[in-house]
């Protein structure tokens, strides 16, 4: 809750000041958009797939997502909480060049998942702390 207070207050001018920048095609005002660092990507089974269709895939969507490991594509992964998917951390500037990565793997060329794409980057607001000078 200490740290609530001063992070609203400093969200605050970062709104009003975003209220009145020009708006990118997503309708979010540019400044309020970060830099794209990597992309979460959501994967979960298809209507219709059966856990057989996807277990007999399994040992080669693993080899195949530890190699992009390996070689730094991905930087994390992990199962979904409620069980229905699994989400990777992608290191991509865009949706396009984490979509490239990810139609490699096995379960994507077989077409077994749906696939959601969420470009993420630094916290924007904290900006308007360090720029506040961090007082609190």
């Amino acid at each position: 809750m200490k740290f609530l207070v001063p992070l609203l207050t400093a969200v605050l001018p970062v709104a009003s000041v975003a209220q009145t920048q020009p708006v990118a095609a997503s309708g979010v005002p540019r400044m309020a958009m970060p830099k794209v660092t990597e992309v979460l990507v959501i994967q979960t089974p298809r209507q219709g797939v059966t856990f057989q269709q996807v277990m007999d895939v399994i040992p080669a969507e693993i080899r195949a997502t530890v190699n992009l490991y390996l070689d730094g594509k991905i930087r994390q992964w992990f199962s979904r909480g409620d069980g229905k998917g699994i989400v990777f951390l992608v290191d991509a500037k865009t949706e396009d060049e984490a979509r490239t990565l990810m139609e490699t793997l096995p379960l994507a060329k077989e077409n077994l998942m749906d696939t959601e794409y969420i470009p993420v980057g630094p916290l924007v607001p904290l900006r308007a702390l360090m720029n506040s000078g961090g007082q609190q």
